[in-house]
């Protein structure tokens, strides 16, 4: 990728992942005199069916196919091992862990906005544009990162990792639209990707398939003991890598009342289950944190899973860790899932949830 003409204070450089979203930002920007350039990650991931057989070569195409119908330049940038180190790596030690991480997070926090962000700032541009479902504003105590028009399609949850610093050179221009307009717009355009449907998966685990990831890998996940909170042994695992907080279907055990996953112990390889109560939990230990507000507020609202609704909580500041405590018990709080801190529409920032308080 070249250097950008650093005569225009114009230049935007615009993620596209070949789908509608990307599309359309990449057009509203070009609608409103921005000098615009597509580029796309080419990240090496193998899924079946598509036109090359590439998940990446196909995002590539589609892309590029895009950026001819708006005459636009596209690029792609070579990150298939940032990839695989940034977050693949992580996704399988976590599972192997007992936890269960959030690669799109970590996508956005290496990826997107950071080492293409950085990317974007050597070569030139002066703003960086994905096809996120948020909103960023300028207030007058600085820039603040926002929940988007369309709650349905709210992505703010993984974007918490972006860095105060970063907030004025990113632009969401979906920020303030909805997928139904989005979609409208694409196809009153005659774009290429206006009738792609969103992707339900995660890019890299073909058809849900997360054993795969593992064993292209040469990972195992060893069978192993469920046990109940006693210690009982109740059944067996496939392997921990199965398995989540609150998962209630595929534990193959017979009992007059459901159980449901309240731990994995990957020390000792078993899966802890209990009734739904059991599930239940007062609060949290979070590690890992980006905030974009301080002081941070003392009671806010929390978002423990992406489909969660916030819910309300004390927060309380312990070194570089925080004490999340709701004020109602939350259902399967899940260590190695992001929880995210909302005041109304402002994101405050986030962290990875550590450990889970029981009182």
């Amino acid at each position: 990728m070249k250097k950008s003409d650093s005569s225009s204070k114009r230049k935007v450089l615009v993620a596209m992942s070949g789908g509608v979203d990307s599309s359309v930002a990449a057009l509203l920007l070009k609608n409103e005199g921005y000098e615009v350039t597509g580029v796309t990650m080419a990240l090496g991931i193998y899924r079946e069916g598509g036109t090359t057989g590439r998940f990446s070569d196909d995002a590539i195409a589609d892309a590029a196919r895009v950026c001819d119908q708006l005459g636009i330049p596209h690029v792609t940038v070579a990150f298939a091992s940032l990839m695989e180190d940034k977050v693949i790596s992580r996704f399988t030690s976590e599972y192997l862990s007992g936890r269960t991480p959030n690669p799109c997070v970590d996508c956005n926090r290496h990826l997107k906005f950071g080492a293409l962000l950085t990317q974007a700032r050597k070569l030139g541009f002066h703003r960086l544009a994905t096809g996120h479902y948020a909103r960023i504003e300028e207030h007058p105590s600085g820039w603040r990162l926002m929940r988007p028009a369309d709650r349905e399609k709210d992505q703010s949850y993984f974007l918490y990792p972006i860095k105060p610093e970063d907030l004025s050179f990113i632009l969401f221009p979906l920020g303030g639209m909805t997928k139904e307009k989005v979609r409208k717009m694409a196809e009153e355009s005659g774009l290429h990707t206006a009738r792609r449907l969103d992707s339900q998966d995660i890019c890299f685990v073909p058809h849900g398939d997360y054993s795969r990831v593992f064993s292209d890998r040469k990972l195992k996940s060893e069978p192993g003991n469920i046990v109940d909170r006693t210690g009982k042994i109740l059944g067996r695992h496939r392997g921990i890598i199965y398995y989540t907080i609150g998962q209630r279907g595929g534990l193959g055990i017979s009992a007059k009342a459901p159980f449901y996953v309240v731990a994995i112990d990957a020390l000792k390889n078993q899966i802890i289950v209990g009734g739904k109560d059991d599930v239940r939990a007062s609060g949290l230990i979070a590690g890992d944190l980006n905030l974009l507000v301080e002081p941070f507020p003392g009671e806010v609202d929390a978002k423990i899973r992406y489909r969660k609704k916030p819910a309300l909580c004390s927060v309380t500041r312990i070194d570089d860790k925080l004490k999340v405590m709701f004020k109602e018990p939350q259902d399967a709080i899940t260590p190695g899932q992001a929880v995210v801190f909302y005041a109304e529409d402002v994101v405050l920032g986030g962290g990875v949830i550590e450990d889970v308080i029981r009182e």
